[in-house]
């Protein structure tokens, strides 16, 4: 794996130090292509904007899914290059990618979360990602190719807001991903930006699995009566005008944001609360989706076939 120093020189230009394993004979597309067919199901999360707390809907729906049958068979990619944050969230901040007789592997989060972060190479939390985008596509390049993500039924890939250079680059290197799900909040700006990415991901030719409205409400602990913080139900409507699957609604809960800050999972903290109930119904809408596309994919390549029989 390539060695990328991340900073600019006292010059002001981009720097970039390098240190070349042997290739032998084996090219970066094949080396991703070999590593990436381990993997069964890839997941991108994206939003149209920040703030709207994607890394922690991803992080929870990836816990969600290890839960449900997929223990030491999840991985995350943390593909935000400038803002990693997932290592965090998951309690894992200070680990490093490990190389061994199989290369390098990635770090280790609850029940087995296989996890690849730029985080994980930086020497401080001070420290910027001073990239432009050519240096970002090549370490998502080598995140993937280069890292021994071995057996995984899913890769969840969290990608920075917007449809910038890592979205890009992810869409560009992974051309049978499963599927994209939308991160967005009750509010019109939030709605205004999830068009946009449903049209990057449309462009990409890369199915849009839903949309997932979080921050939905506040519910009362004491009296029980819900105040919807933002506006409500923006995100449901939005999914209905696109006519793209409503994954769902996930609550405020001020414990979200708590175990975020200290490292343990939500949904295994609190895993009787409504928002955890949430994310495990968002395990069955994804398995629902993947069911379905897998019968479409199957269905076409048959109709293929027996077009070139009667040829």
């Amino acid at each position: 794996m390539t060695q990328i120093s991340s900073g600019e020189s006292k010059s002001g230009k981009q720097t970039e130090s390098t240190q070349k394993t042997p290739d032998r004979g084996v090219d970066e597309k094949s080396k991703l292509e070999m590593k990436m067919a381990k993997i069964k199901h890839k997941i991108a999360v994206i939003s149209g904007k920040g703030g709207v707390g994607k890394s922690t809907v991803t992080v929870n729906l990836a816990m969600a899914f290890a839960t449900h049958g997929y223990v030491n068979s999840v991985g995350i990619l943390d593909a935000d290059i400038t803002g990693p944050c997932v290592p965090k969230i998951l309690g894992i901040k200070g680990q490093k990618l490990q190389t061994g007789t199989q290369g390098i592997s990635p770090a280790v989060g609850p029940l087995g979360i296989r996890v690849v972060s730029m985080d994980f190479l930086l020497p401080n939390d001070e420290t910027p990602v001073i990239w432009r985008g050519p240096l970002k596509m090549k370490a998502i390049q080598q995140f993937l190719s280069d890292i021994t993500w071995g057996d995984l039924d899913f890769l969840f890939i969290d990608l920075p807001p917007g449809t910038g250079d890592e979205p890009l680059s992810i869409m560009q290197l992974l051309p049978d991903m499963d599927g994209v799900v939308i991160v967005t909040i009750p509010s019109e700006v939030s709605q205004i930006v999830v068009k946009k990415a449903v049209t990057f991901a449309r462009r990409m030719n890369v199915p849009v699995i839903g949309i997932i409205e979080n921050m939905s409400g506040f519910v009362c602990p004491k009296c029980g009566e819900k105040v919807d913080i933002f506006s409500a139900g923006g995100g449901e409507k939005i999914a209905e005008d696109l006519n793209i699957p409503f994954l769902g609604k996930i609550p405020i809960d001020p414990d979200i944001c708590k175990d975020s800050d200290k490292g343990s999972p939500f949904i295994i903290e609190h895993p009787k609360s409504q928002a955890s109930k949430v994310f495990m119904k968002f395990v069955g809408k994804v398995e629902e989706f993947l069911e379905k596309k897998a019968k479409l994919e199957k269905a076409l390549t048959a109709n293929v076939k027996e077009k070139e029989v009667k040829k």
